[in-house]
């Protein structure tokens, strides 16, 4: 059987609810929902653009530590708790996942804390 990896960013978020950011078993690594914190400066910043590349590069860091790559992203689901905010997000993720262009939906939803505007989980499966 496969070994399982569980992935953490050290967030308090993690202990507290008990979730890894990551969990990587045989060629698939599932990343929890990842928001816009920035765990350097331990604060969420206001623009959901800050939010969303922090949220990435918090996805690139976890799948880096399994041993994935994004071009190994095959399922992304991205939580806005605005609309409007499509015309802003899908050029950044763009900018990541042009070339990969992994099966994707967004849903328009509230999210946990009011300061949170993006919530992003990914499914990744490594490639041959």
């Amino acid at each position: 059987m496969a070994k399982r990896t569980l992935i953490s960013t050290g967030s308090p978020f993690e202990k507290v609810a008990g979730y890894s950011r990551a969990v990587a078993q045989g060629e698939w690594c599932w990343v929890s929902g990842t928001t816009g914190y920035d765990y350097a400066a331990m604060a969420m910043p206001e623009s959901v653009e800050a939010q969303t590349r922090n949220a990435m590069a918090t996805i690139a860091k976890a799948l880096k530590e399994a041993e994935f790559e994004l071009a190994d992203v095959v399922r992304a689901t991205y939580y806005v708790t605005d609309a409007a905010m499509m015309d802003v997000v899908f050029p950044i993720v763009g900018e990541f996942f042009a070339d990969v262009r992994p099966a994707a939906t967004m849903i328009v939803c509230g999210l946990v804390k009011p300061e949170m505007k993006i919530e992003i989980e990914v499914t990744a499966k490594r490639r041959a």
